[in-house]
């Protein structure tokens, strides 16, 4: 059987894998980058969104206010004790500095603030309130600032464009040994050391039906998970007929293969709470790399922890109204972040939530939604303000139509609408520019359950995975001792987002953790 050697093997090539090589490459290691695709993972499908502050440069090109410290007040607050307060920290010191070596490789950030409270901006902006730091609780001890950096490019294109550039910029590199359509099958184990890994794949494979297949059923799968796992399969049969075995060895062995929100088993076994929840992510996000390291004997953690998105925004309209769950009691805060505001419903609500409004909110959203609203946003609008709401001539008619008691949510809505005609903050602690009472019939309500229509669906991704010290990135097992040659960075890991998710700390926590391992496998090399 063919084996070769290199200073560091990469299994998957999204954010953390590709940020890890390039990192790795320009320390001087000769570098193995396999995937099973053709690169991007994840990351080349989402929003292309880069959670970043503390001062950079394209926060200080927009006017913006921010620092290490106040990033970090902010951030221990979402990321609680997932990792250690020294990891946060770190993570905020480098932050500035991650954005510039973006840059360097040719990723284009802008400096134009969203105005409105959004889960995405429009192509006007760059720049944006990504998570809950202008929310109660949060605002109290962090002050605000706009930290999700979108990669500049047109539409849904972000993630597109910022994976293209920097798979661009490995490819160029030459010590950097890029393999596609390449499947790791098992690892190679010396003494309890990592060596390296087995594998199964092509060389020089251009096939034109066989990427059909597989962008295909990448672009459509998260939508239609049927569609994906038979485009998967036909682009499979194709492969396996020109694939064949081989093994390479390293000094390091980096596991970024994404997590596992497409295995049902995995999440059935874990107790995650993904039943109505559009996956979110490629066909291949299936686990395979944390499996890889708990055969090696590494430990996993928050394996039960998904991110699920039930976005009340845009239209940003929406937030003024009140979200109840089927007790006719609120929920939260409508203006905190949609993964914040689902997890709460999910957890504790059984995922159940109506958002309450009256014409004047309806009739705002309905003007000032389009204008805020990229494609898929404004698809999803077309549904609720066609066939996706509820209207009724009173508060007690509309809590009828969708069977809610109509005692409690009268008395839910009536303290709301006390508390703003009164002056007091409203007992959710929502943001007075947000605050609106609901008084001017017709009333309104859309259900926002996790449970609804198709036209409405609530996506969400894993959080959990392989435990790893947190100084080198390498997986330790469940006694912590770290296991010599085997690393994990990205969804297959626990890292700074496992705990509570915001729009771009995923990416950048790919980026964090995979340089991360690679400058660790770097110092062993030297």
């Amino acid at each position: 059987m063919e084996k070769e050697n290199f200073d560091i093997i990469i299994v998957g090539a999204g954010m953390a894998g590709v940020c890890a090589a390039i990192e790795a490459a320009e320390n001087g290691l000769n570098v193995c980058m396999l995937d099973v695709s053709y690169g991007g993972g994840a990351s080349g499908i989402s929003g292309g969104v880069v959670y970043a502050g503390g001062g950079t440069s394209t926060q200080k090109e927009a006017g913006v206010e921010d620092s290490i410290d106040n990033m970090y007040r902010y951030l221990k607050q979402e990321v609680g004790n997932v990792v250690s307060d020294a990891t946060i920290r770190k993570f905020c010191e480098e932050s500035p500095g991650s954005i510039e070596w973006l840059k360097d490789k040719g990723i284009k950030f802008v400096g134009t603030v969203c105005p409105y409270k959004t889960s995405y901006p429009n192509d006007q902006f760059y720049l944006y309130y990504s998570g809950n730091e202008k929310s109660y609780p949060y605002k109290e001890k962090a002050s605000p600032a706009p930290r999700g950096h979108r990669t500049f490019a047109k539409g849904l294109d972000s993630g597109k464009v910022l994976m293209e550039t920097l798979l661009s910029y490995a490819k160029k590199l030459p010590n950097i040994d890029f393999r596609p359509l390449t499947r790791v099958t098992d690892l190679l184990i010396t003494d309890g050391k990592v060596t390296g890994v087995k594998c199964r794949g092509v060389r020089n494979f251009n096939n034109p039906k066989h990427k059909r297949y597989a962008t295909i059923g990448t672009n459509y799968g998260k939508y239609i998970k049927p569609l994906g796992k038979k485009m998967d399969e036909k682009s499979q049969q194709i492969w396996e007929q020109h694939a064949k075995d081989y093994e390479v060895t390293a000094k390091g062995v980096l596991l970024s293969a994404g997590g596992f929100i497409f295995n049902e088993e995995m999440l059935k076994q874990y107790g995650a709470k993904s039943q109505h929840v559009m996956p979110l992510g490629t066909v291949h996000d299936d686990g395979f790399g944390i499996q890889l390291g708990m055969k090696a004997g590494g430990a996993v953690d928050h394996m039960d922890v998904l991110s699920i998105w039930r976005f009340l925004s845009p239209p940003s309209d929406f937030i003024r109204g009140i979200a109840v769950d089927k007790k006719g009691q609120r929920i939260l805060n409508e203006d905190l972040y949609g993964a914040t505001f689902t997890k709460k419903m999910v957890n504790e609500h059984n995922g159940e939530g109506y958002l309450i409004m009256d014409r004047e909110i309806w009739q705002d959203a309905k003007k000032n939604g389009p204008r805020e609203s990229l494609s898929f946003q404004s698809l999803m609008m077309r549904y609720l303000f066609t066939l996706g709401f509820y209207k009724a001539n009173s508060i007690p008619e509309l809590a009828k139509k969708v069977k809610l008691p109509v005692e409690e949510v009268t008395k839910t809505v009536n303290e709301y609408n006390n508390a703003i005609f009164t002056g007091r903050d409203e007992p959710m602690h929502k943001t007075p520019e947000s605050a609106s009472p609901i008084l001017r019939p017709p009333f309104y309500l859309i259900n926002v359950s996790i449970k609804n229509s198709p036209a409405f669906p609530a996506p969400g991704l894993t959080l959990g995975g392989l435990k790893v010290n947190e100084e080198t990135g390498q997986v330790v097992t469940a006694s912590g001792e770290s296991i010599e040659g085997l690393y994990a960075a990205g969804r297959s890991a626990v890292g700074i987002c496992s705990n509570s998710y915001i729009s771009g700390l995923s990416l950048a926590d790919a980026m964090f953790s995979g340089r991360r391992a690679a400058r660790h496998v770097s110092q062993l090399s030297n």
